[in-house]
């Protein structure tokens, strides 16, 4: 029996990438049923870091669904309550800025929108470079903002990228059942 859906939206930080789809398989073995939503950067752009078509492949292969990928496969996300819960995974600072100042020009803005019209909770799992410079004024808007949960999240290298904060993938099983309950796990910043 499935627990609930979660849509698992995965924004353009490509070096995360590599942990994000264990998760996605992680939520698919836990029983919930996952709908898999790449940005339109995410689902076509090969980078160093692998090939988009191979990672299109492995998350329709880990969900058994295609991939959705544009605005108009996402606006019906909210109207036809096709997800409980909304995990973007990896958010990057760009989506971040977008969705705390409520623009909505790509399928994971849409996806966001969306769902939060229908007042279902969204979880965030923020990796940036600049989440302590440039995005602080996002991060603190969204932690102001009903139905918008965090995975918490830390410096990955307080040296060499003193305003870098990356979300603990391994959290986002534990996070998705405290967002669907209505509760921010704590802390968020570790």
């Amino acid at each position: 029996m499935t627990k609930a859906t979660i849509g698992f939206a995965m924004c353009g930080s490509f070096c995360t990438f590599s942990k994000a789809l264990p998760q996605m398989k992680n939520l698919v073995d836990l029983g919930y049923d996952v709908l898999p939503i790449m940005s339109q950067n995410s689902y076509s752009t090969d980078t160093r870091f692998g090939k988009a078509e191979e990672t299109v492949k492995r998350a329709e292969e880990i969900t058994g669904k295609r991939v959705l990928h544009t605005v108009t496969d996402t606006e019906p996300i909210g109207p036809k309550k096709m997800c409980d819960l909304l995990l973007i995974a990896p958010c990057t600072g760009n989506t971040l800025a977008k969705l705390s100042l409520g623009v909505t020009d790509t399928s994971v803005t849409m996806a966001a929108k969306s769902h939060l019209r229908i007042l279902r909770p969204v979880l965030l799992c923020i990796v940036t470079n600049d989440a302590l410079g440039a995005s602080t004024q996002n991060i603190g808007r969204l932690l102001n903002t009903k139905n918008i949960y965090f995975v918490p999240m830390k410096q990955d290298d307080c040296i060499k990228k003193p305003n870098s904060l990356v979300a603990d993938f391994d959290k986002i099983p534990q996070c998705a059942e405290s967002a669907l309950r209505r509760e921010q796990v704590q802390p968020i910043f570790e």
